[in-house]
């Protein structure tokens, strides 16, 4: 049987996103993905997902500055210690 995950940046978007955890464990998902969660901190996110029984499956590392084209930042090795940023605790 196929498994699938929420991704919980384009589904359950009438809820709030730090809702969306909960609605997709009321769907029946365990596992989810995100685009960009860093609008949260870590200990938000990891608390949703043992408070709805989730792993977390996926989700975006720093894009740069989306709205000037960036899409991504780990190629560059001058962006070394922005992209590293992105991984609290390593």
């Amino acid at each position: 049987m196929a498994k699938f995950a929420a991704n919980l940046s384009m589904l359950f978007t009438e809820y709030p996103f730090i809702e969306r955890f909960a609605q997709a464990s009321h769907a029946g998902f365990h596992g989810v993905e995100y685009l960009f969660p860093y609008d949260f901190s870590a200990d938000e996110l990891v608390s949703q997902l043992h408070q709805h029984n989730l792993t977390q499956v996926l989700f975006n590392l720093p894009a740069g500055n989306w709205q000037e084209g960036e899409r991504g930042i780990a190629c560059h090795p001058g962006r070394a210690k922005e992209f590293r940023r992105a991984f609290p605790g390593q």
